[in-house]
């Protein structure tokens, strides 16, 4: 029987009345290799309650392993099902590689050097801040995976280790499903073609992540020295939007994350008060596949990790932040870092120490010193009579204000919002145009230059649908995908390289699930022949001649505020549009058939073929949820970190048709609130129209 869902909120309630940690004898069997489903004796059944609305409450697939390791309580949800790993299946890949040394195999001192052939997209830093020729430690490869995630590192770290050795070594740690298929962003070297199909980079279970941890923390992996290193690793992992978001300050998180577009996943062991808490989040499917902070999969993790930290963990039991406990050389985190700000309020501006957040000789040294100034014992440990002298702590880069001031200080209020005018709204700039004359009805920050993301593929597929308007024959044209193409991070139609799809069909690929991977092949079998004498005489590829194509062609049509840099959307630094531009580029592609015909398609399905003979069914869903609803019929949507989230669009209202574009909204769900906003407003204030939605529900009432 399924339970009601609770909000994250009710939980976090329900978890502090409890008050007492629960149940421990009755989980004899949590050593067990099978996964068990929440309703299975081996788990606890509080635990369940805490954990199993939130993934109810998930669109898409979970698995889930969860134990306490004090007591060994567990909690376990399809924790033997195999799933995409992501960037997670760098943790294993960490720990045959220490197994490779451990064998004599590899040296952690070996050097590396990148090569340009080596670097790959996506996350890290090698790709975007090394040049080729730069020379690391293999040891500090592993750092750059594990911490960064490092893509290209990752890549470098494989080719010492290998994709066999490795999946042969977790094999024999008893986890068969936790496998590595192939190099990232290098579907080429895979050595299972079935599973890079159905896993892509890797696979695991959550039952297989939390057995590997729970043997890592009790360094009986490799070697105990092995075993210390490694957890160095993975405490100094950097994603931060998943199970350390929610959890309080300063707690410790050896883990590792992985994200691709369906999947989200997060791995490792939480230090709590109580004592450490194994956990593992795999999702997959998931209906957000969005790249913002509020993901759905990434909020997912955070809760679930949540969850478990404060079941765990009653609140009368869980101090935030320890103040009266001795801080010495060795401790770090964000008390350090406090503790350093406040020794400079103490100290001349001349004498200011750093404010890294560790606690070295260089803040020993100044605690000594502020020691003697008190006439405290010169020990450089900050005990409580130390605490006591410093102090209110200075948490940020400026003091807070004594609590006097701040309650003395009178309360003011803006303005009340006025009864008329356009809605409030999330977005940081938007538009609105009369889809007949091309004026210009309202807006906010309509000219102000931000990072479009995908709304650039509205100018691609602009390209395209102009070359077919000419000569239609382009549609069957037949693309195969380049291993350029395959690369491609971010968004995907989902094509491999050597795979094979018409011009015609490829246009739904790029336009309807936003294929990063579709436009540059678009590029490269379209930028040759578009390309001009200039392009030619600079001797442009086909990639970078299609780029240029963009930029003449939003030249044309007035778009001055833009400047094309890439044919997707990714971030580039120059690559800028702006509300209004869009529109112009939106209104002007709205006029061609094939443009309106593939923008207004919620789905479509199409048969790949490939250069080695296997054909294979494919089908694309539109990522613009206006479509869902009657009058709306168009245009892109886009989301980055940069950009935030975006979204053209067309709807018509009595023969009334407008275009609106906001840019930056908060979220995937706000920029759909935001345009509907803007589109109720400007049809019924605006264009004063007649609201004739009561009397179409009727009519459908008495039917």
């Amino acid at each position: 029987m399924r339970m009601q869902p609770m909000s994250f909120e009710s939980i976090l309630i329900r978890i502090r009345a409890m008050g007492v940690l629960f149940g421990v004898a009755i989980f004899a069997l949590c050593g067990l290799r099978d996964g068990l489903s929440a309703e299975t004796a081996g788990n606890s059944p509080e635990l369940a309650k805490v954990v199993m609305p939130l993934v109810e409450g998930h669109q898409g697939e979970v698995g889930v392993a969860i134990k306490f390791l004090k007591t060994g309580e567990l909690f376990e949800h399809e924790a033997a099902r195999p799933m995409p790993t992501a960037s997670l299946i760098k943790l294993p890949v960490m720990l045959a590689t220490y197994d490779a040394v451990r064998q004599g195999r590899l040296s952690l001192e070996t050097m590396i050097e990148l090569r340009k052939e080596d670097v790959v997209g996506g996350s890290g830093i090698l790709a975007t801040h090394f040049s080729p020729g730069a020379k690391f430690s293999l040891r500090d490869a592993i750092r750059l995976m594990i911490a960064y995630s490092d893509n290209t590192a990752t890549n470098l770290v494989v080719d010492q280790v290998g994709l066999k050795p490795t999946n042969e070594f977790i094999s024999q740690l008893g986890c068969p499903e936790t496998r590595i298929n192939s190099k990232v962003f290098r579907r080429d070297t895979s050595i299972d073609r079935e599973r890079s199909i159905a896993y892509g980079l890797g696979s695991t279970t959550a039952h297989d992540m939390v057995s590997l941890c729970e043997r890592l923390y009790a360094k009986k992996l490799v070697t105990p020295e092995a075993c210390d290193q490694m957890l160095g690793h993975l405490y100094h992992c950097e994603g931060t939007t998943k199970s350390t978001r929610l959890l309080p300050p300063g707690t410790r998180v050896a883990h590792k994350t992985g994200s691709v577009n369906s999947s989200r996943t997060d791995a490792g062991i939480i230090e709590s008060p109580a004592g450490p808490i194994l956990f593992c989040v795999l999702t997959d499917k998931n209906k957000d596949q969005s790249w913002t902070d509020d993901n759905a999969g990434d909020m997912l993790c955070s809760k679930i990790a949540a969850a478990a930290y404060h079941y765990f963990n009653p609140q009368a039991a869980v101090p935030v932040v320890v103040t009266n406990a001795p801080l010495q050389v060795g401790a770090s985190g964000e008390l350090v870092t406090a503790l350093q700000r406040t020794l400079n309020v103490h100290r001349k501006p001349e004498a200011a120490i750093g404010t890294d957040g560790d606690f070295g000789p260089e803040t020993e040294n100044a605690v000594k010193a502020f020691q003697k100034e008190q006439k405290l014992p010169e020990s450089g440990i900050v005990d409580a009579a130390t605490w006591k002298a410093l102090g209110p702590l200075v948490m940020n880069e400026e003091p807070a204000p004594e609590p006097a001031v701040v309650n003395a200080e009178p309360s003011k209020k803006s303005p009340p919002d006025p009864l008329v005018g356009p809605p409030f709204v999330t977005c940081k700039s938007w538009a609105i145009v009369d889809g007949d004359s091309g004026e210009l009805l309202a807006s906010n920050g309509a000219d102000t230059k931000r990072d479009p993301a995908s709304t650039t593929k509205i100018m691609t597929a602009y390209l395209v649908s102009l070359v077919a308007e000419r000569d239609p024959k382009v549609l069957e044209e037949i693309v195969t995908f380049s291993e350029r193409a395959d690369k491609t991070p971010g968004t995907t139609c989902d094509l491999r390289a050597g795979e094979k799809v018409s011009v015609g069909e490829l246009l739904f690929g790029m336009m309807l699930p936003s294929g990063n991977d579709a436009t540059v092949a678009f590029a490269e079998h379209f930028g040759e022949r578009l390309a001009s004498d200039a392009d030619k005489e600079a001797k442009l590829d086909a990639y970078d001649s299609f780029i240029s194509v963009m930029n003449r062609k939003a030249a044309e049509l007035g778009m001055n505020n833009t400047q094309y840099k890439n044919p997707h959307g990714l971030t580039s630094e120059g690559h800028q549009t702006t509300a209004h531009d869009l529109i112009r580029l939106a209104m002007a592609a709205f006029k061609l058939p094939l443009f309106r015909n593939v923008v207004d398609t919620p789905r479509h399905g199409a048969t790949l073929d490939s250069t080695a003979g296997y054909q294979r069914n494919i089908v694309w869903r539109n990522t613009n949820q206006l479509l869902g609803i009657e009058g709306y019929d168009g245009v892109k949507t886009g989301t980055t970190n940069a950009a935030g989230a975006c979204l053209v669009s067309t709807g018509q209202r009595a023969g009334k048709r407008l275009f609106v574009a906001v840019l930056g909204s908060t979220s995937g769900d706000g920029r759909y609130t935001d345009s509907r906003n803007l589109y109720r407003w400007a049809w019924r204030d605006l264009l004063k129209l007649h609201d004739d939605t009561q009397g179409t529900a009727a009519s459908a009432a008495a039917k």
